[in-house]
């Protein structure tokens, strides 16, 4: 499987925001978590990847007086960029909405359990080893029941 490039998927999705208007750091980082569900967007992420745009001269600053924010806003060849990566756009965007749909479902806090588990796996004792792989083996199988359409009432005894 071929490992995401979320520097690279939030490089797009901020151009994307800027295009729409221009934002400072702050309002990007609120926007990337309440529109698209990226959870805690960091300063030391976003910063260095407005820095790389500019860089690239695919946003550009304004207002940068003493008690002004700075602003970023997209440049001509940041507009250019979006449309030649429209594609790649679209797919990000898919993938923020299924990032979304699965936070709504607890797909976060199953992720963080089985997070949890995997880094005490050598602290737990073989009883409690041997539950966790038939609640895993259980639950398993409940889901891929739901995948194939099946619910509660509908599943077969084995």
């Amino acid at each position: 499987m071929e490992r995401p490039n979320f520097r690279g998927q939030l490089k797009l999705l901020i151009l994307k925001m800027l295009d729409e208007k221009p934002m400072h750091g702050y309002g990007i980082m609120a926007e990337l978590e309440s529109r698209y569900g990226v959870p805690h967007p960091s300063p030391g992420t976003v910063y260095p990847i407005l820095a790389s745009l500019k860089r690239a001269g695919l946003i550009e600053t304004v207002g940068s007086g003493k008690r002004e924010k700075k602003l970023y806003r997209t440049t001509e060849r940041g507009r250019e960029y979006l449309r030649e990566h429209e594609e790649e756009l679209r797919s990000v965007l898919e993938l923020t909405e299924r990032f979304i749909e699965f936070r709504k479902i607890g797909g976060v806090e199953l992720a963080r359990a089985l997070k949890d588990v995997f880094n005490s796996i050598n602290e737990l004792s073989e009883e409690q080893k041997k539950t966790l792989a038939e609640e895993f083996m259980d639950f398993t199988k409940r889901v891929r029941l739901i995948l194939l359409g099946e619910t509660k009432g509908q599943e077969k005894s084995s």
